[in-house]
């Protein structure tokens, strides 16, 4: 594994060196980036349509209520009074930590549908640009692929690039739950891929589970390929700073908050995904046993321990991976803090030799995906760690036991 120096000169440099990259792309692209104003959504109009609904003349809970309180009023339902409200309000269902999940799934196939006969009209749509209408081509496909019969939708909102969550594997009841986070550039268009497809959430999440059965076909595993959050659009100024980790961890831990059952949950965070995770860590319940993240510019904290969370925290990068030659360091809320990877930072570090790059973590047949496997099913003692890192398998003794508790 390439390392570099950490001379305080050196440490000066990269920081100037950041510094002059920012302002450079403040000049050309302004402080825009950072800043948004969203109307009215299609999302935000189905809630505050639950939230002026009522049943049988009883007002509906509060859509942000705790996923607890939810859970207990749709467990008061029957079948049929569930189905209608996925059907008034397909968006609002669909995205409502405490819906049971097989609830979800109906409503956000009803939300998919509606979405796709609005791209199908926008296709034929005179007064749209040329380009504008292969937009809309492009996503009614896209909405067309997640409406298969065999896709369980956790999340959807067709708003602006999009944002999507599926689950591969029985959610309800699996006896390990792997969540995967993406990077950046992610959105509903890039959610799924032909080319280099496991470089895309649905690959990744499709990789590690077959992985995670090969590794342990006796326990039930799911995994949820989560992109539902804003990624920042390529390496920008979002990509550069957290603002959208921390929206995004405000969603991540909604989620993480509402999942059924108290299997153990293993975090798989992936490039900028480990800025969300870090940022989210330590408002994770106690029930995720594992972060770990692949190819970080790092957490935004300069040692694992003050991720504020109970969690084994890991961290693996290939040699090839660009990503080790990013400034690691935190200015003023620009970077991410410490290498991950780095012995001072304190992860137990994981073999990810034939990772193929910054993208090929997830790639079946590499240690890497085997690494990973073995996290989520909770086979410890079958990780592979980089040699240069003792720590990696101190403290796990008996893990593999507590982990499957």
């Amino acid at each position: 594994m390439t390392s570099f120096g950490t001379s305080p000169q050196l440490n000066v440099w990269r920081a100037l060196l950041a510094l002059a990259v920012v302002f450079v792309m403040l000049a050309t692209t302004g402080w825009t980036a950072l800043r948004s104003h969203r109307e009215s959504t299609a999302l935000q109009a189905s809630l505050t349509k639950w939230e002026h609904g009522s049943l049988h003349g009883l007002d509906l809970p509060d859509p942000e209520a705790a996923p607890a309180r939810l859970a207990r009023f749709f467990a008061s339902l029957t079948p049929h009074e569930r189905d209608r409200l996925a059907h008034r309000y397909p968006l609002a269902v669909g995205n409502m930590n405490g819906a049971p999940v097989s609830l979800r799934y109906r409503a956000n196939r009803i939300a998919l549908d509606q979405a796709r006969k609005v791209e199908h009209g926008r296709m034929h749509d005179s007064r749209l640009s040329s380009a504008g209408q292969q937009d809309a081509a492009r996503r009614m496909e896209r909405y067309a692929s997640l409406l298969d019969a065999d896709r369980h939708i956790l999340a959807f909102d067709p708003e602006g690039s999009g944002r999507v969550a599926e689950v591969f594997g029985n959610l309800d009841k699996a006896e390990r739950i792997s969540v995967v986070v993406p990077g950046v550039d992610t959105d509903l268009l890039t959610f799924q891929r032909t080319y280099r497809k496991y470089s895309a959430p649905v690959g990744m999440a499709k990789a590690l589970y077959a992985a995670e059965r090969a590794a342990d076909p006796t326990t039930r595993t799911a995994v949820i390929a989560w992109a539902d959050y804003t990624s920042p659009d390529g390496l920008g100024v979002d990509a550069a700073t957290g603002l959208r980790a921390e929206e995004g961890a405000v969603r991540l831990n909604r989620l993480l908050s509402a999942l059924p059952g108290r299997a153990p949950v293993s975090m798989f965070c992936h490039s900028y995904g480990s800025v969300v995770c870090g940022v989210a860590a330590h408002g994770m319940p106690r029930r995720v046993a594992d972060i770990a993240v692949a190819a970080s510019p790092g957490m935004r904290v300069t040692k694992a321990s003050r991720l504020g969370t109970t969690a084994r925290v890991w961290a693996m990068r290939d040699a090839s991976d660009w990503v080790q030659d990013v400034p690691y360091l935190e200015l003023g809320g620009l970077g991410h803090g410490a290498d991950p990877v780095s012995s001072a930072f304190g992860a137990r570090v994981l073999s990810a030799r034939d990772a193929q790059g910054h993208s090929g973590y997830f790639q079946p047949g590499t240690d890497s995906l085997r690494n990973l496997a073995d996290i989520g099913v909770g086979a410890y003692d079958a990780v592979t760690c980089a040699r240069e890192n003792e720590a990696c398998r101190s403290g796990l003794s008996g893990a593999t036991t507590a982990g499957r508790a």
